[in-house]
């Protein structure tokens, strides 16, 4: 009865975190900033950020294009994470008066030549959109579904232009959205007169402004759009084309609604997922069959140990045990420190690093500190946080070294406080200097990386130092059977045991387990959508680890019994494997979902995707090696062995 009530309290408890999970897993967030009261006639000073597309993925400066500038362009200071993300935040000429509702108001007019009607035409093809914030608010564009009911879907940030056709004409032309109607939502303090803003809204158009007599830039009066005549712009049936010697008038409308969304709320409808239905029953569908052969695993794996255990234990009282079978066959030769024992190590610091930094992070998230109103907060923390967690590193690298017997703890030391870092660097540098020649804001610059290099050498580094001290200095690990002097001879193994389709077929099920939630963050991060469902992330990653740990535990058990004791490597390459197929999904997802056609926007996509396999190898390897050491410590150390 014991067992059945432990079973049954491990349920319940599971349930109740799934629960608290689920009713998590939609947007829950702290603010972030302190909220910022207007009354009525206070300025609201627009910033623009970078423009961004999801055919290149090379932001730029917004003032890279001839739009209208203010007198002097300021520059707003950036944290590291948006620096990395290619933020740069400038002040605009667009300038609001709270509750002062503005039509057609003259920003500029533009003459184009050949070389700025060249720029706009090419941002125009590659689909790129404008960013601005107000109040730490990005501009959207609402757009409603297909279900009239349903509340809009919002995307970032606004077309520069688009593409068409005069009706009767075959010939492409290109038109710029030189006209924006801006929608400044808040929401009244019941209490005090002032306001605070809730929601930042624009519906671009593309019109071409005409006036009476000359151009006056003190007082200028167009008859396309006069405030006197109440004549606004509502489509744009005669649009402003891009051409060289084309005068564009910039001009723009602001209106003020009242809204019942409250200051802390007002983030919720920008992380409302798009096809969220879609999205719940497909997470939790995958969830359940992931936890249903988790469950089924463990239970053959304990039935079938408890059986192999007890056969063993009753032979050593007869005559029957002087021949032994199966996996005690091996007990001799099982903690045999592998080849290449330093690198196992090393890799196995570094995923204990990886693992510190991403439940850290999840944790932060879950709680809502990192808040959508910080942009570029969770890569500042995550970069942090890895730096911190060289501590961990450092200890766990040396604890198996010393096991192995090793001596040289400073060697292990620099090795794992270099090697990952110094790969993912030695990428980042190639696609930086692509990046650099293509002139886009997302090169990281010189002062940034300097801040990068000593993140590094100047905490990261005397961290792990510091965490293989005190590992080396704690008492080594010592083995629950005796390692024999000569190695055993490896029988000859059957097709399924041998080493590379075993690695191969135990990376599928890891990965199974979150496939579907990396299609949502692969489309956050190269579609520039919002992505805050953290407690769906959280339980998947725990699914991650739960299957991560029993298919090494249950191939790492076959191969014991199959008399193969070289299972160091293997069980780490097991879950790694995954890894692999993460790649292939994004090679996929790359031909399938993307419009990148740049060959510098493709080594891009690849170069990241890489990057991010190699962390996930390096995670989901660690995970499995420490269950499958822990697994064989276990069974060794339960039975009788001479």
């Amino acid at each position: 009865m014991a067992p059945r009530a432990g079973l049954r309290s491990l349920l319940l408890w599971i349930c109740t975190i799934f629960t608290i999970l689920i009713h998590g897993a939609h947007s829950f967030y702290l603010p972030g900033v302190a909220p910022q009261d207007f009354i009525n006639g206070a300025e609201l000073m627009v910033k623009v950020n970078k423009l961004t597309s999801i055919k290149t993925q090379l932001p730029y400066s917004y003032y890279t294009l001839p739009f209208c500038t203010p007198s002097k362009i300021v520059d707003s200071a950036e944290n590291l994470g948006e620096v990395l993300r290619g933020d740069r935040i400038e002040n605009s000429p667009y300038v609001f008066n709270m509750g002062d509702a503005k039509m057609c108001n003259v920003l500029c007019r533009k003459t184009l030549d050949s070389k700025t009607a060249k720029a706009f035409k090419e941002k125009i093809d590659d689909e790129y959109r404008v960013n601005m914030i107000l109040d730490n608010l990005p501009l959207v564009v609402p757009i409603q579904r297909l279900d009239q009911e349903s509340p809009p879907v919002y995307q970032l940030g606004y077309h520069v232009g688009l593409k068409g056709q005069y009706t009767g004409s075959k010939e492409e032309k290109y038109f710029i959205h030189n006209h924006l109607s801006f929608i400044v939502k808040y929401h009244k303090d019941s209490q005090s007169n002032s306001a605070r803003i809730v929601g930042f809204e624009v519906k671009p158009f593309s019109v071409k402004h005409t006036y009476e007599g000359k151009w006056s830039d003190e007082k200028p009066r167009l008859t396309s759009c006069d405030p006197h005549t109440r004549h606004t712009v509502v489509n744009s049936n005669s649009p402003q084309e891009v051409e060289d010697k084309a005068e564009i008038i910039f001009t723009y409308d602001v209106d003020f609604q009242d809204s019942d969304v409250k200051w802390a709320s007002r983030w919720d409808a920008y992380l409302l997922m798009t096809d969220d239905q879609i999205h719940w029953f497909s997470i939790v569908n995958s969830l359940m069959i992931v936890l249903f052969l988790s469950g089924m695993v463990a239970m053959i794996m304990l039935r079938t140990l408890y059986r192999d255990i007890s056969k063993y234990n009753e032979l050593e009282t007869q005559e029957e045990a002087q021949e032994e079978t199966g996996w005690k066959l091996v007990h001799g030769d099982v903690f045999r420190p592998p080849f290449n024992s330093d690198l196992l190590c090393v890799y196995v610091g570094t995923g204990v690093q990886f693992f510190g930094m991403i439940l850290v992070t999840m944790m932060f998230a879950i709680l809502g500190f990192l808040s959508p109103s910080n942009r570029g907060g969770l890569m500042t923390a995550m970069l942090l946080l890895w730096v911190f967690m060289g501590i961990f590193a450092g200890y766990a690298s040396t604890r198996l070294y010393k096991m192995f017997k090793g001596s040289e703890w400073k060697k292990i030391a620099l090795r794992t406080a270099v090697m990952f870092p110094g790969v993912v660097s030695a990428i980042f540098f190639v696609l930086n200097a692509l990046i650099w020649g293509q002139k886009s804001s997302g090169a990281v610059p010189f002062g940034t990386m300097f801040a990068l290099i000593f993140l590094w050498f100047g905490i990261s580094v005397p961290l792990v130092f510091v965490g293989s001290y005190i590992g080396f200095k704690k008492p080594a690990i010592e083995d629950p059977v005796k390692t024999n002097k000569i190695p055993r001879q490896i029988p000859e193994q059957a097709w399924y045991m041998n080493p590379a389709f075993s690695i191969l077929i135990g990376g599928i099920l890891p990965f199974g387990a979150v496939f579907i939630e990396l299609f949502f963050i692969l489309t956050s991060i190269w579609l520039n959508q919002f992505y805050y469902i953290f407690g769906f992330l959280f339980l998947v990653f725990a699914i991650l680890m739960v299957t991560c740990a029993e298919i090494t535990i249950v191939l790492c058990y076959f191969q014991l019994c199959s008399e193969d004791y070289l299972w160091w490597w293997r069980s780490y390459l097991t879950s790694g494997s995954s890894a692999l197929y993460l790649f292939l999904y994004a090679t996929f997802y790359f031909f399938t979902k993307l419009e990148i056609t740049k060959l510098v926007s493709g080594a891009l996509y690849f170069g990241y995707m890489l990057i991010a396999s190699y962390a996930f190898f390096v995670l989901t390897g660690t995970i499995g090696f420490y269950a499958c050491l822990w697994f064989t410590r276990l069974i060794y150390s339960s039975v009788k062995i001479d």
